[in-house]
């Protein structure tokens, strides 16, 4: 179904289709689905950081897409559950630095002070046994 305007004063819109057959409202229909793909994509872009794919193929952007919806999904409960006041952006920021640190994440998230001066490697992950 077409959204009406919820103001008082009807908004007149032209639409052009090549579409003869199809009534004007299926039309007005196909536009606004057309419109919310395309705010979904904007905000894919503007929260996801997908910086580029690393498939061209159907499942590899599905997966890829799934995966950042995921981890913004996640990243989002963690904030809300550590009643947290930064903003997601910082929390993402903090959590790509530590990421192959073993610290308990309410530590790294509610303590600053990790981050400006970091304790040697002691708490990092060793990457070769040699």
């Amino acid at each position: 179904m077409c959204r009406r305007p919820t103001t008082a004063r009807a908004q007149r819109l032209t639409l052009f289709t090549n579409h003869f057959g199809l009534p004007a409202l299926t039309i007005t229909e196909l536009y606004h689905r057309r419109w919310q793909v395309e705010l979904f994509f904007k905000w894919i872009k503007q929260h996801l950081r997908i910086k580029a794919f690393y498939g061209t193929s159907m499942n590899a952007v599905k997966t890829q897409i799934w995966i950042a919806l995921t981890v913004y999904v996640l990243v989002a409960i963690v904030v809300k559950r550590l009643g947290l006041r930064r903003d997601f952006h910082s929390v993402l920021q903090i959590l790509s630095l530590t990421l192959f640190e073993k610290v308990p994440l309410q530590q790294v998230l509610t303590e600053t002070r990790a981050l400006i001066d970091p304790e040697p490697a002691r708490n990092q992950l060793p990457l070769f046994d040699f």
